[in-house]
């Protein structure tokens, strides 16, 4: 009987951990949309979110008047899933695209074709997905611990709504790539495994992320 407690202690532990959930994209999740992700290095949004990101040390925000905005897409493309349909991958490109439209657009005029004194943002998402929560601090009780596993391992225990983006920002006239960020945030929580994931759940780290490249655009202006 000790022995199964111990086991069931040491599962329910490992489940715990690797719940936690970090807020940085870690490097073997990296797509592949971006050129060079080599050059990025990690910083604070205005948010306090963890960002990766690198901006072209010759950059000039100063010269852009114009922004224009590709398409988001899924990065690999996604298939749609009986959990994340096909409605949840069209709204979430819609909404973010609408979403850096709105904030980007009170700072530069958005316009439908590139060119001179054009700045080209190119998003993508490269993950939606949920992970199980992490252990409260008072689940951490031993007994507590023991169920909160077996929660877990049937999938009625919590779960968070995760995304992840990239995105390419380059020049209108040179195609010259001068900036890239990668993060990934949290939405709203899930009650199961079985809950299917809306547009709605992670709408606000879309807002997040569209407010912070603002945010960020502004503050590198001379």
């Amino acid at each position: 009987m000790r022995k199964h407690f111990s086991l069931s202690l040491l599962a329910a532990a490992t489940i715990a951990l690797s719940a936690c959930s970090n807020k940085k994209v870690a490097p073997e999740a990296y797509s592949g949309f971006l050129p060079d992700y080599s050059v990025l290095t990690e910083h604070q949004s205005s948010s306090g979110q963890t960002v990766l990101s690198w901006v072209s040390p010759a950059l000039k925000v100063e010269r852009y008047t114009q922004v224009y905005f590709e398409p988001s897409q899924f990065y690999p493309k996604r298939l749609p899933t009986q959990r994340i349909p096909q409605t949840t991958l069209s709204d979430t490109t819609w909404y973010y695209d609408a979403a850096l439209q709105y904030e980007l657009g009170k700072v530069l005029t958005v316009v439908t074709t590139p060119g001179p004194k054009t700045l080209i943002v190119r998003p993508a998402i490269t993950g939606v997905t949920a992970s199980t929560q992490s252990l409260r601090y008072y689940e951490w009780l031993p007994i507590t611990l023991v169920a909160a596993g077996v929660s877990t391992a049937t999938g009625i225990r919590d779960q968070d709504s995760e995304i992840a983006t990239e995105v390419v920002f380059l020049d209108g006239e040179t195609r010259t790539v001068v900036a890239e960020v990668v993060r990934k945030g949290t939405g709203v929580p899930l009650e199961n495994d079985q809950q299917v994931i809306t547009t709605a759940d992670v709408k606000s780290v879309l807002d997040g992320w569209a407010s912070d490249l603002r945010n960020a655009y502004v503050a590198l202006r001379p």
